[in-house]
């Protein structure tokens, strides 16, 4: 069965997952719940979706020939991270169906090309400039001016690749930061917050949002979400309306997390988007029926989702580094370990979710 005989699924019994981090892990319980096997490759074997997954296959995501051994043993395919290679996809897409598809895994990759995949919907973002070299960069700063932030436009994530610019920044940095790497150039937007929906589309074209989520980063990392955000409802439901329109837009399946800056005064701008289930959405284990795990299971196996309503409010705390010492003697949270073997400054160990069904108590 292949990508191009129409996405047309049959029975689904093992569910193949390309990477092997929490995220993967937490996709191989909900499966497990519903009564699916899955099947994780994953370059390092001790990783964390080993420990739950009924099959496990240790390879680089360049070996093509164990990677179509891989996608010969099961029925459908997702990935936990956007940095899987378009190749490795390529390489598989004739013999197992995938979701999402290349395409949005494609835009996520580039910030610059999904900057330009938001302009073509007519969303707003950030005032952005192409940096190809220093040269660039002047032109590009008379353009955004300061503050700014140079990112490179690949491979970034958790505050890496990125360098705030100022008046002071010493020029030897930013031609440090652009060398043999395409940057984009960014305003400082003035934010009131920073908010991500997470948003599923099964294969039917069903859409369905779980309630926006306000996030809180710290050196770049996600430190906590909280729902409900104290944004306003108008602001909450553009930015429902815009996650639908995105997925809709990709045709997208499976379960995406759309970032947005609300800046000062209101105004709601698309930051990012990240073409799996996203850290923002850990709440929906403990505020929901059914979470952002098991909706990504429905979606790409061709089920219906679920309604996405939420019957708690919760607030998400990442465990990072060293603080994974600290948080066993928690009695009145859900503490989600995810069984990393090595604990390193600023990796995300686990989470708490702090959950209660009174409103404004958080």
């Amino acid at each position: 069965m292949s990508q191009k005989e129409n996405d047309m699924l049959q029975p689904v019994v093992t569910i193949g997952i390309l990477g092997g981090g929490q995220l993967a892990r937490m996709l191989a319980l909900a499966a497990s719940r519903l009564g699916y096997k899955t099947h994780i490759y994953d370059p390092k074997s001790g990783s964390p979706a080993f420990k739950v997954a009924c099959q496990q296959t240790v390879g680089s995501f360049d070996n093509y020939v164990l990677l179509q051994t891989f996608a010969n043993s099961i029925d459908v395919l997702t990935y936990e991270t956007e940095n899987i290679p378009i190749s490795t996809l390529e390489s598989l897409e004739d013999i197992v169906t995938i979701f999402p598809r290349k395409n949005a895994l494609s835009i996520s990759q580039d910030r610059l090309q999904e900057k330009k995949f938001f302009q073509s919907l007519n969303l707003k973002t950030a005032k952005f400039a192409s940096v190809k070299s220093f040269d660039h960069f002047t032109e590009a700063l008379s353009q955004i001016g300061v503050p700014s932030i140079l990112k490179t436009c690949r491979e970034g994530y958790d505050g890496k690749g990125q360098l705030k610019i100022e008046d002071s920044t010493p020029e030897d940095a930013i031609r440090r930061h652009l060398t043999d790497k395409e940057c984009i150039l960014e305003s400082l937007v003035n934010l009131d917050t920073e908010l991500s929906v997470i948003v599923a589309r099964n294969t039917a074209g069903e859409v369905v949002s779980f309630d926006p989520g306000e996030n809180l980063h710290k050196a770049g990392i996600l430190k906590s979400t909280t729902v409900p955000s104290k944004v306003t409802k108008s602001v909450q439901m553009d930015s429902v309306i815009i996650a639908g329109q995105i997925v809709n837009a990709l045709d997208y399946v499976g379960v995406m997390g759309v970032e947005f800056f609300v800046a000062s005064g209101g105004g709601l701008l698309v930051n990012e988007i990240a073409p799996r289930v996203h850290n923002s959405g850990h709440w929906t284990q403990n505020g929901c029926s059914i979470d952002q795990f098991e909706q990504h299971i429905r979606a790409i196996i061709g089920s219906k989702l679920g309604n996405g309503e939420r019957h708690s409010n919760v607030k998400m705390v990442n465990i990072l580094g060293d603080e994974i010492n600290n948080c066993q003697d928690i009695t009145d949270a859900a503490i989600h370990i995810y069984g990393k073997d090595e604990v390193l400054p600023g990796r995300k160990m686990g989470h708490i979710n702090y959950s209660s069904q009174k409103k404004n108590t958080l």
